[in-house]
């Protein structure tokens, strides 16, 4: 008979309450799928088996693993940034037990099949919780034939592209592209044109297209208002990205989904509250797109953020309270599908602390296991429920990486991801650590 594990507890929540309730989970060890769920609290004696591994949650909230759908965790290549083995593991203490990693910051990216496979031959081992992969669309990995534009010309016929295809085969989630430089030379921004090659490409099949989206427009009279050239004042750094990038890139996106309306496109870590009637606009029309944002956008202002400080830069940055309140707005009423960490880490020396240099200073922010917390924190002051912060970080990001159909529930038939939370228990982060 197969060894069988059984979570029971008085604050289970599953996908048809909105509530915790007291139920009974039955997981199946050698395949890891949920068998059975069935309501109450029950106690040991209940089960005679002796087959059973037993986890008694009593009052502790049961939770379905959270889904962090994007992650940098660098390896190969800047393993002493992050890599597998310390961003599982700092996954897995915060509840997250799948993540999805980004085709950057690893060397070499994910751009082809043979680095995806270098990627999964360095987490072989080292991993705390499920991992899957984004790719990536830079300019390097478009065919860029004469013929092909032909092709494209006399009615955009499909052509099998040199590695976009070969790396859906191969397992990955969806592709990331740049509106704008990096911040690494291995991962070129691309330019509209590498967007329609890489759309028509895509237009049949059922992936999505994730764009980071900031499009520098020179001469703006938003990017001309900065007061400071100070690099160590947080309000530099801030007037260098403004709202306006964001708003460009999300029209310029849905102006190419009107060519190409079959295509799930996908606007990562949106920052900018401006940009919200754009994709609302969209979104009426019957765009197939989405949004994400982040807990530090949730969770952080810029009126709060201390100057000489660099550990609060990210791209796009942190922005006023103000606009905070409407990227929550957004996502209450379903405007931004989802949050994820976008945790972005490196070692301490290209963080400028010492200097305070936020201007030079690499631009990532680490909250790996701090999302539910950190939206539970923030979100009890605003009416959300835990159901919606679970749907927000675990369910529709699982939807998302299209791992919907095993991840993000408590469901019969999906993977036996739980996480024993408190909802009570306090802690303070004092700082995140980074290593010299």
């Amino acid at each position: 008979m197969s060894p069988i594990l059984i979570c029971t507890g008085r604050n289970v929540l599953l996908p048809q309450h909105d509530v915790p309730v007291p139920a009974t989970i039955t997981v199946d060890i050698l395949t890891g799928k949920i068998t059975d769920i069935v309501p109450g609290y029950h106690t040991r004696d209940t089960y005679q088996q002796d087959h059973i591994h037993w986890v008694d949650a009593g009052d502790t909230t049961v939770l379905p693993g959270l889904v962090d759908a994007h992650v940098h965790l660098n390896e190969p290549g800047r393993t002493d940034w992050e890599g597998f083995h310390t961003g599982t593991k700092a996954a897995t203490s915060g509840g997250v037990t799948t993540v999805v990693d980004m085709p950057l910051n690893s060397v070499p990216p994910t751009t082809t099949v043979e680095h995806l496979e270098l990627k999964r031959t360095a987490a072989q081992g080292q991993c705390y919780s499920d991992v899957a992969f984004w790719g990536g669309v830079v300019p390097d990995n478009q065919v860029r034939s004469f013929r092909h534009y032909i092709q494209i010309v006399k009615g955009f016929t499909s052509m099998l592209q040199k590695h976009l295809k070969p790396l859906l085969s191969a397992g990955i989630k969806g592709f990331k592209c740049f509106l704008i430089e990096s911040g690494v030379d291995e991962f070129p921004c691309v330019s509209k044109n590498d967007l329609e090659l890489a759309m028509i490409e895509l237009q049949n099949t059922s992936t999505v297209l994730l764009f980071h989206a900031e499009l520098e427009v020179t001469n703006t009279s938003e990017a001309t208002e900065a007061t400071s050239s100070d690099p160590t004042l947080y309000s530099t750094f801030l007037q260098s990205r403004p709202q306006k990038l964001e708003r460009d890139a999300v029209a310029l996106i849905t102006s190419l989904q009107e060519k190409y309306p079959v295509l799930r496109c996908h606007i990562v870590h949106l920052s900018a509250s401006s940009a919200l009637p754009i994709i609302r606009a969209a979104k009426s029309s019957g765009l197939n797109l989405t949004v994400e944002t982040c807990f530090h956008y949730l969770c952080l202002s810029a009126n709060e953020i201390p100057n000489g400080h660099p550990e609060f830069k990210c791209c796009p940055p942190v922005r006023e309270s103000e606009n905070q309140d409407l990227l929550w707005d957004a996502l209450k009423k379903g405007l931004i599908d989802f949050v994820v960490s976008d945790h972005s880490p490196c070692v301490a020396n290209l963080k400028k602390l010492d200097e305070g240099d936020i201007m030079s200073a690499w631009g990532g922010i680490s909250t790996l296991g701090l999302g539910l917390s950190l939206l539970w924190t923030e979100g009890q002051k605003r009416g959300v429920t835990l159901a919606q912060i679970i749907k927000w970080t675990s369910s529709k990001t699982a939807e998302h990486a299209g791992l919907g159909h095993c991840k993000g529930k408590l469901q019969i038939g999906f993977d036996g991801d739980f996480v024993l939370w408190d909802p009570i228990a306090e802690f303070m982060v004092h700082s995140i650590v980074y290593i010299h």
